[in-house]
């Protein structure tokens, strides 16, 4: 299967050493496609075989972060696209075993893998507009990228599964206590302080912060691939499921689905 190309979506520039990822579809909350996997995973795997690279920060264009995976994208595909090159894990196992520091800058909405991918960031920063969603469940799928996981750790099993099972949105006040994000800033304010971060860290020496980081990251690393194998195959199947076609045909409907009718 092809996968377009659609680079405006996804920008990258690099500045001082740090590399900056601009998820740019701000028409559509910068919902993400299969063809902005492929760009992101390409992009995070050049900041880390570029020496030049210090840093990374993630940020959305028009006062978004990402509203999650691209439903109408997904659905023209049900999960029917080859394991070994599928976009999506491609980029989850970019982030997940990148050894430079990534940062990420969230505005409004940070639904379904714009939480999860926020795990696998060493830093995270929220403007007062940002909201954090896992609405795997509403719309019949499982949890992605280790969340399944990381998050009871995070967190505790009570919160995780409130989390998950009703999909309810949290707070940047919330998500800080949570330990999902570092500090809260002004919208107006986050992007400068998320850059002063990353120029902070592109002074510091890279061979300290990359070790530092593998130190910080090597138990999780084996474990969360493994729980992402085991999540994608759950995953997948849900995407082949008659709750997720009633779930993105309720969402375009603009009405409540109906899960009642399914066993």
């Amino acid at each position: 299967m092809i996968i377009e190309e659609n680079t405006d979506k996804v920008q990258v520039s690099i500045e001082q050493g740090v590399m900056h990822i601009l998820l740019n579809r701000p028409e559509a909350k910068n919902a993400l496609s299969l063809a902005m996997y492929k760009k992101l995973a390409d992009s995070v795997a050049a900041a880390n075989d570029n020496p030049e690279v210090r840093a990374v920060l993630i940020s959305g264009a028009g006062g978004s972060f990402t509203s999650g995976n691209d439903l109408a994208d997904f659905m023209s595909h049900k999960g029917d696209i080859d394991p070994e090159i599928n976009p999506t894990p491609k980029f989850m196992r970019a982030l997940l075993f990148c050894d430079k520091p990534v940062v990420a800058a969230v505005q409004g909405p940070a639904v379904g893998i714009g939480t999860t991918l926020l795990l696998h960031c060493d830093l995270v920063y929220a403007g007062e507009s940002a909201y954090f969603k896992l609405p795997f469940a509403s719309l019949g799928v499982c949890p992605e990228f280790a969340s399944s996981a990381i998050l009871p750790r995070m967190m505790g099993h009570p919160k995780a599964a409130e989390l998950f099972y009703f999909g309810a949105s949290a707070s940047p006040e919330e998500a800080e206590k949570l330990g999902i994000v570092n500090k809260v800033f002004s919208d107006e304010a986050l992007l400068d302080e998320a850059k002063a971060r990353c120029l902070q860290l592109s002074e510091q020496p890279a061979s300290a912060l990359r070790a530092t980081k593998q130190l910080l990251k090597h138990d999780i690393r084996e474990e969360a691939q493994k729980i992402m194998d085991r999540e994608q195959v759950h995953f997948r199947q849900g995407l082949q499921s008659p709750e997720f076609t009633e779930a993105v045909t309720a969402f375009s409907e603009k009405r409540a689905p109906n899960f009642k009718q399914f066993s």
